[in-house]
């Protein structure tokens, strides 16, 4: 069809659009970088064009959903299409009462709701994805589907049943599995049930695995000894869905920028405040010098990452969501990563997290009280393509300078620190001769505080000592 772009696609984004633009179901399974988004995008307005859709339902996890709303959409959407646009929240108040309306008013607009996953584990979010789904012809998206794999999850059971009521469907990951195989039921079952070509999950369970009897605790129950058949579950995805990864991917620049917002606890927030008015108090009036400056931001920054330390050494440390988003995160990604952190504590939160999830063995540090010994064995080991370790994880005061990681295309900023040239050098440390793919960097960014800040300068290669003086500090805090 004759479709004009809003922002011109790569190669294997119009094989993607070309293979599903019209299909009730599909699963777009590309790794993180490659752009799914846009071809989501681009696949709602073809679809909207031929008068297929007026209303679009996308629901992706806490970290992602409001980027569809601030930079996804307006990014991609061609301009003769206009949409109504509302970022669902679980409070209420009058003008996000008004918001809601807009989306119910018969016109020829385009009617979007973006939703996080977790409202579906509530009434209220069921109710209202319903009526929206019943007032328009919809197309209903999950991205990062490896969010509902959990067949027996609240939310799980509900967005399967609101699929049903939706007359185009879409899944969004670039690891459709993550720990299993099995993680693929719900995923495709959101789409249609019959792809799959069993009824239930049992019965796919028993297609591609084997099961064995175990005794716990006077208990008998069943858990999986090995997968079979895999290839052929391989084939039947192939029918509805498109796979590609970044080094099939020529075409692809050789950076590639996303973040992923996280929320605050309350604990955080209120930390946050106090520390804020108590900066702002101690700043106020005077001529601050940089140092001071850098200290007062460093402590609000602490927060964000969900610890404070003290003059004296201790530490206090907060609920947070930072190290679940990291997680999710690389469950989308491929193959090894680096992992970049601004402080020592979270390094060491960060290794033991991993190696719970993943295994003993999976991730190395690097940072200042690493031995020299145990830092090249980290690299040698980081490197070897037949080691189990897929994580290194540093700092780039320690780290950033003179290494060499090419064993990882993707990168992730945990947090960032206030030195430019630091955060330049890290991004090289995977980007340099010896890299073949296009390098992914992923920075995680707690919404309304300091961490935007810090980025927005560091895109724009500001340097933040020397910026942030006198009345300007009060914009940053």
């Amino acid at each position: 069809m004759k479709y004009k772009f809003k922002t011109k696609p790569y190669k294997h984004q119009l094989t993607a659009l070309e293979k599903s633009w019209n299909k009730k179901e599909y699963g777009y399974f590309m790794e993180m970088g490659t752009g799914k988004s846009k071809v989501l995008v681009d696949n709602m307005s073809m679809l909207y064009d031929k008068g297929k859709i007026d209303g679009a339902l996308i629901v992706a996890p806490k970290g992602v959903y409001t980027n569809w709303l601030s930079q996804e959409i307006p990014m991609h959407l061609v301009k003769h299409v206009k949409p109504k646009m509302v970022l669902w929240t679980a409070t209420s108040s009058k003008k996000k009462e008004q918001e809601y309306a807009t989306l119910f008013k018969p016109d020829y607009d385009l009617h979007i709701l973006i939703m996080n996953v977790e409202a579906f584990s509530t009434k209220k979010g069921v109710e209202f994805a319903y009526k929206f789904l019943r007032t328009h012809k919809t197309l209903m998206t999950i991205d990062e589907s490896t969010t509902i794999k959990n067949p027996s999850a609240k939310r799980t059971k509900s967005i399967l049943m609101l699929g049903r009521q939706a007359k185009y469907r879409r899944i969004l990951t670039g690891s459709p599995v993550t720990k299993s195989p099995l993680d693929l039921y719900s995923q495709c079952a959101f789409l249609n049930e019959e792809l799959l070509g069993h009824a239930s999950y049992y019965s796919f369970r028993n297609r591609y695995a084997q099961m064995i009897d175990k005794n716990f605790g006077g208990r008998r129950v069943q858990i999986v000894a090995s997968y079979q058949r895999l290839d052929e579950l391989e084939e039947v995805l192939k029918k509805f869905s498109y796979r590609v990864q970044k080094s099939e991917c020529l075409d692809l620049p050789k950076k590639i920028f996303i973040s992923r917002t996280i929320e605050l606890t309350p604990d955080q927030k209120e930390a946050y405040a106090t520390m804020k008015s108590a900066a702002l108090a101690s700043l106020k009036g005077k001529m601050a010098t940089a140092p001071h400056v850098l200290t007062q931001l460093m402590r609000l920054h602490q927060i964000t990452c969900g610890h404070l330390k003290s003059d004296d050494g201790s530490i206090t440390n907060f609920k947070h969501n930072r190290i679940d988003e990291l997680l999710d995160v690389i469950d989308e990604m491929e193959g090894k990563v680096i992992i970049w952190a601004n402080y020592v504590h979270d390094i060491k939160e960060i290794t033991n997290t991993l190696e719970n999830e993943y295994g003993e063995g999976s991730v190395v540090q690097y940072y200042g009280e690493v031995s020299s010994q145990d830092r090249q064995k980290a690299i040698k080991q980081f490197q070897d393509p037949k080691s189990n370790v897929k994580y290194f994880v540093g700092n780039t005061q320690t780290a950033g300078y003179g290494l060499t990681l090419t064993a990882a295309s993707n990168v992730i900023y945990y947090s960032n620190n206030y030195d430019l040239e630091k955060r330049l050098q890290s991004e090289d440390r995977a980007h340099r001769i010896g890299q073949y793919k296009p390098v992914t960097y992923v920075d995680l960014i707690a919404e309304k505080t300091v961490d935007e800040k810090i980025l927005k300068a560091l895109k724009k290669k500001i340097n933040i000592a020397s910026t942030v003086m006198g009345d300007t500090v009060q914009d940053w805090i």
